[in-house]
């Protein structure tokens, strides 16, 4: 009989697409089966050909052309690609089809289980069948724990043909294929933890192949939308850069010049081989631009396939972006991708939105959250990019902020990515985090190669402020300072400290307050005004917690913080004299009357505290910020915090020959989150678009939810957690079947100057929204 993989809604059988076109009769297909030689060809026709090409072509895309891994990967990828669908070779399965397109049946159609064959055939070749197995038995559903008391890969593997899952037919030149070698980086039971990112790679090139193909056949016209990434426009994006480069002319401030030495090291270290480096530059060096012009010459001197741009902060992921496409506008639309959920909607086409899919750009900008989860997901949506993760410019912005908690799974990515996957990984920041191998600190990484050639004079070139050890200030005394300043930011640790100040301070238009409490909307005006009167020289007073020293683009000459970690205070000196303008800017730290309530930041400010101690001399030195993290991380890891949720045990090969991979993917996904989602947006009608946007859009349940819609709704809502939820459920009215929650009232419950107060008393405020 003839097998066939997708139907056509309203189409004959000769519409139908094949399963499978035996070799030699496809088109561009060579005459006898050899996995590498079929797999370089294009096929035409049959759809286990087309995933069984792509499959194997990502794969070998993840290593340098031509080399001992590259063909090994490909070869894998090709099996897995042709194996993964071996139970449509059924009669089950093509009645399953016919129904479904019959008009006329009524019958209730059950799904047939097509998925499982495959991953048995696979163990039934070689125990280390199961890298393949466990691929294809997640295609469609995600990857499954090896054991579970639920559905399992154990489970799946055990189901008898015939009864459970239906028998196939499929031709002999498929079944009789045999696995190939390993990559040469795998051992086996040595390395669980390599041997599962394999496998994890290898996932990611079939559900992404798996996608296109079926997309190509089923959904032609958004097939041909999807970009084609090329590394071809690297060169002109290089010379673009060192234009813009040399149009700031030659550099004459002290500033300028530290610049200018970050730039040429930057170019200098492209030229060293691919592996783990780091660039340490303070916060105003010029670091953006830099790091840029080192992935694009690293990548061009390298063969890498695109450039990673991973920053912890939706605050200032579009701030970046927009720095790189307007840089590089003339080369076209698709060059950079923007993947986060902060991305504007008018700066989202159905291009770049098919892109962010499988991250098939050059250039990408994304979260950290979207970056390490999606290399712990088991899900095919959040797969299908993992790969081409691999043979790229890594640039980790604000390196110093991933949590410890979770600390060593993500160095063994980050080891991986560096040591096997020909990925140039670039650690940035003004704090480099102290991640070295040592005794006391064994899940760290080999030595990093700094790319500035002198870190102390590059430190002190761009020191512009002095920083005052002020013990313990209390609120009146803070407030009496800021108030007597005329421009002053002050930046403490909790949402009720900075209200607290603020309310002391006399009500005036040069003051403002800053909190997640608002709306982002709303804290862009606020940020605006800021900038507006400090550019002007005006009287600008800001009290905020520590959401704005990510990235925040903003200059003041004097600056409080309340004691936090060495990397908090180094974040908040770079909004002190970020510009270099004056001789030097002044940098107050403190401790807060309110010890009581900032317990959950006791442990990075004790050991700030600390440092501080030691290096009064010159606190934000590199030696004293390495002071600072290996105390940190040698204190966390006493706790057995660097990997908190167990992540690194999941993975384990034992010798049990029936199942010898015992990975708990599902488990791992589950478990880890960079971010607990345990908070629920609430809709904030504060402004005349706002509400328009919540009653004639999202109210009008005959418009569908649309992403445009979704995206702008996300600069009007405020986070809160679940149980503030539940105890102030009254105030919010439920849209959409629950889907959505509005603010009833915000004419009592959200100021223009502290934003969403659920408080029972009316908030001390001095001006109410209308």
């Amino acid at each position: 009989m003839d097998f066939h993989a997708h139907t056509l809604k309203d189409q004959p059988k000769t519409k139908w697409e094949p399963l499978f076109t035996p070799f030699g009769e496809a088109e561009n297909q060579c005459q006898q089966h050899d996995c590498e030689k079929c797999a370089n060809m294009e096929p035409r026709h049959g759809h286990l050909n087309k995933v069984a090409y792509h499959t194997a072509k990502f794969a070998a895309e993840m290593f340098p052309a031509g080399s001992p891994e590259s063909i090994s990967a490909h070869q894998w990828g090709y099996l897995t690609g042709l194996w993964h669908d071996l139970g449509k070779f059924s009669e089950k399965f093509q009645r399953y089809l016919e129904k479904a397109t019959d008009p006329h049946s009524d019958e209730i159609l059950e799904k047939v289980d097509h998925t499982t064959a495959g991953a048995k055939q696979a163990i039934s070749v070689s125990p280390l069948g199961h890298i393949i197995a466990t691929a294809i038995a997640g295609h469609h559903a995600g990857l499954l724990d090896a054991r579970s008391h639920t559905a399992c890969l154990e489970k799946r593997l055990a189901k008898t043909f015939g009864k459970e899952i239906p028998a196939i037919a499929a031709p002999n030149s498929i079944t009789d294929c045999k696995l190939p070698s390993l990559p040469g980086f795998l051992a086996i039971p040595k390395n669980d933890f390599p041997l599962a990112f394999f496998q994890r790679m290898l996932f990611s090139c079939l559900v992404d192949a798996d996608f296109l193909a079926t997309e190509s056949f089923m959904n032609p016209s958004q097939a041909s939308l999807r970009p084609c990434s090329s590394t071809e426009v690297f060169p002109r994006a290089l010379e673009l850069l060192q234009r813009k480069i040399e149009s700031f002319g030659t550099p004459e401030s002290t500033v300028d010049k530290a610049r200018a030495t970050v730039v040429h090291d930057c170019l200098s270290a492209a030229e060293k081989p691919p592996g783990l480096f780091t660039l340490t530059v303070p916060t105003g060096g010029g670091k953006t631009l830099s790091s840029l012009a080192f992935a694009l010459k690293h990548a061009i001197a390298h063969g890498h396939r695109r450039i990673i741009y991973v920053i912890p902060f939706t605050s200032i992921i579009e701030q970046n972006a927009t720095v790189f496409t307007d840089l590089l506008a003339s080369l076209g639309e698709n060059i950079v991708l923007e993947h986060h959920s902060n991305l504007t909607p008018e700066k989202e086409t159905t291009t770049s939105r098919l892109a962010a899919e499988n991250w098939d750009a050059p250039i990408i900008v994304t979260t950290a959250v979207q970056f390490y989860e999606s290399l712990f997901a088991n899900k095919t949506s959040r797969s299908r990019k993992t790969h081409n993760i691999a043979n790229s410019v890594l640039i980790l912005d604000e390196a110093q902020s991933l949590p410890v908690q979770y600390l060593a799974p993500c160095l063994r990515t980050l080891e991986q990515l560096s040591r096997n996957y020909h990925t140039t990984t670039v650690l940035c920041t003004a704090t480099q985090p102290a991640i070295n191998l040592s005794e006391e600190f064994p899940i760290g990484l080999e030595t990093p190669t700094e790319i500035i050639s002198n870190t102390r004079k590059l430190f002190q070139n761009l020191d512009r402020i002095k920083i005052h050890y002020r013990h313990t200030l209390d609120d009146e005394t803070i407030a009496s300072e800021l108030a007597a300043a005329p421009q002053a930011l002050c930046i403490v640790n909790t949402r009720k400290h900075a209200q607290l100040l603020y309310q002391l301070l006399p009500g005036s238009e040069e003051n403002f307050h800053l909190s997640a409490l608002m709306t982002p909307e709303h804290r862009l005006e606020i940020l605006h005004s800021v900038r507006q009167r400090l550019d002007q020289g005006l009287p600008a007073r800001l009290i905020s917690t520590q959401l704005i020293e990510a990235g925040v683009d903003i200059d003041f000459p004097l600056v409080f913080r309340s004691m936090a970690g060495l990397d908090s205070i180094a974040q908040a000196a770079g909004r002190c004299n970020r510009n270099g303008k004056m001789e030097k800017g002044h940098v107050h730290v403190f401790h807060s009357e309110h010890t009581a309530s900032e317990t959950y930041f006791r442990k990075t400010a004790d050991v700030g505290h600390e440092i501080l101690d030691l290096h009064q001399d010159d606190p934000l030195s590199t030696s004293a910020i390495q002071a600072y993290f290996s105390k940190y991380y040698y204190n966390s890891g006493k706790a057995f915090q660097w990997d908190a949720k167990k992540i690194l045990p999941e993975f384990q090969c034992v010798r049990d020959p029936a199942l010898p991979l015992l990975f708990q993917y599902r488990t791992v996904a589950e478990n880890f989150k960079l971010i607990e989602n345990n908070q629920i947006p609430i809709l904030i009608p504060r402004t005349k678009d706002s509400k328009d946007l919540i009653e004639d859009e999202l109210k009008n349940e005959t418009i569908p939810l649309h992403r445009k819609l979704l995206r702008t709704l996300q600069r009007h809502t405020v986070q809160i957690y679940e149980n503030q939820f539940r105890k102030n459920q009254h105030q919010f009215e439920a849209i959409r079947d629950g889907q959505f929650h509005q603010l009833i009232c915000p004419e009592t419950h959200y100021s223009e100057d502290f934003g969403l107060d659920l408080s029972d008393e009316s908030p001390n405020v001095r001006t109410l929204i209308f």
